[in-house]
């Protein structure tokens, strides 16, 4: 068990005092491969994880009790009817774990509360002109504060730590976001991942944005996804990810998926970058020309009072290079599908995903294999629940394709 140690008030937050999961440390490999089985497939009886994994039935009871022990699971009603002793389906427990995702973004920040099953218990927001370092820790210290501020300490001892979703190189973008060089200049010497961690005593973990919300269509979007996909985020500026083998993919640098500056051809053949066509600051960019207001778009994504034809334009450029985008990486690898959410509305994001159907029946696919087109499951949530994921992947979760090991 972690030990709880004293600290002083987190500065711009009240009191919390925290301390890791009450389990012990990382599971097991074969732990880990029951709790990603049950996640991906709900209940599951001793009979199924036995067939599933491999392992013999033996090694199978002791990781059911061992897990029932430690509140990770719980036992449903025994299901009868078929020749033999009834079996009982196991789930995982909504208050085995917690964990908290932080998202940092260009025009708001975010701090959510997930339970085990990946569902938000409480969250916390803000929307900001630019995002600035010393405003994104007092923020988080407060956010903590007011949604672990109400759980009793048996719920407080199961936080499994703090991930952190938030664009790289922040420093980058202040031409793009219309403020001076010396406003982000302060994300340049910065360690976010460390100022935050000092003032607890679980774990924190750092994301890209846009891999954090690959990361969560990975651990939340269901049993029938793809092995293999290209992930794409629309946000203030777009993003994605890269699936590979049912595990999120980052490269050597964690940057990989980073799709906003493939090359694409822009209206009048003009060659440009992906996020001048298909990112929201483009929608914003267009509503402000017009003398429209843009608080409304980093508000929430329930309804958006926008100007329909900017709205129709914006999606057909959008789609356009989506299609672009798509095409190129095909041609680089197989990818079975291509997986669209974003910071947008339902009824907007369906209607992108079939403009980009339209727009590729268009191009010249030949020598490649035309890839689905589909909807992403997570929706506006995916960064901050990307973020949350992160650790519990890290104690409890695989991020891969499944395969047993037998206990020695």
């Amino acid at each position: 068990m972690v030990q709880t140690e004293e600290r002083d008030d987190p500065p711009g937050g009240g009191a919390v005092q925290m301390r890791g999961t009450n389990q012990s440390g990382m599971r097991a490999y074969n732990e880990k491969l029951v709790l990603t089985l049950i996640r991906r497939s709900g209940p599951l009886a001793k009979s199924d994880l036995t067939r599933l994994t491999g392992l013999s039935a033996q090694t199978i009871s002791v990781i059911m009790r061992r897990l029932e022990a430690d509140g990770l699971v719980i036992r449903g009603e025994p299901q009868r009817g078929r020749i033999g002793q009834p079996s009982v389906p196991l789930s995982l427990n909504p208050e085995g774990a917690y964990s908290l995702g932080l998202k940092i973004g260009r025009r708001s920040m975010e701090l959510v509360l997930m339970n085990f099953l990946g569902e938000v218990i409480r969250r916390f927001a803000r929307t900001h002109r630019y995002p600035r370092p010393d405003e994104a820790i007092r923020f988080t210290h407060e956010a903590i504060g007011e949604l672990v501020g109400g759980l009793d300490a048996e719920k407080r001892s199961r936080i499994a730590g703090l991930g952190i979703a938030m664009p790289f190189y922040l420093w980058n973008w202040t031409r793009a976001l219309g403020v001076p060089d010396e406003a982000m200049a302060g994300w340049r010497d910065v360690d976010i991942r460390s100022e935050i961690a000092s003032a607890y005593d679980f774990p924190v973990y750092l994301e890209n944005d846009a891999s954090s919300a690959c990361a969560a269509e990975v651990a939340f979007g269901g049993a029938d996804a793809p092995d293999d996909y290209l992930y794409f985020y629309v946000a203030y500026f777009i993003g994605g990810g890269v699936v590979l083998n049912r595990a999120l993919y980052t490269g050597p640098g964690g940057n990989s998926g980073a799709l906003g500056p493939m090359p694409m051809v822009g209206r009048g053949g003009k060659v440009c970058q992906l996020i001048e066509a298909a990112s929201l600051s483009e929608l914003e960019k267009q509503l402000a020309e017009h003398g429209l207001e843009t608080a409304s778009i980093w508000e929430g994504t329930d309804n958006w009072p926008v100007d329909a034809g900017i709205l129709d334009d914006w999606i057909a450029t959008a789609a356009a290079g989506l299609a672009y985008a798509t095409a190129s990486a095909c041609s680089v690898i197989d990818f079975s599908a291509i997986v669209v959410d974003g910071w947008l509305p339902v009824d907007i994001r369906r209607r992108l995903v079939d403009a980009i159907r339209d727009e590729l029946d268009k191009l010249n696919m030949t020598g490649l294999e035309k890839p689905e087109i589909r909807s992403g499951t997570v929706g506006a949530d995916a960064r901050a629940l990307g973020a949350a994921s992160l650790p519990l992947f890290a104690r409890f979760l695989l991020n891969q394709k499944l395969t047993s090991r037998e206990a020695a």
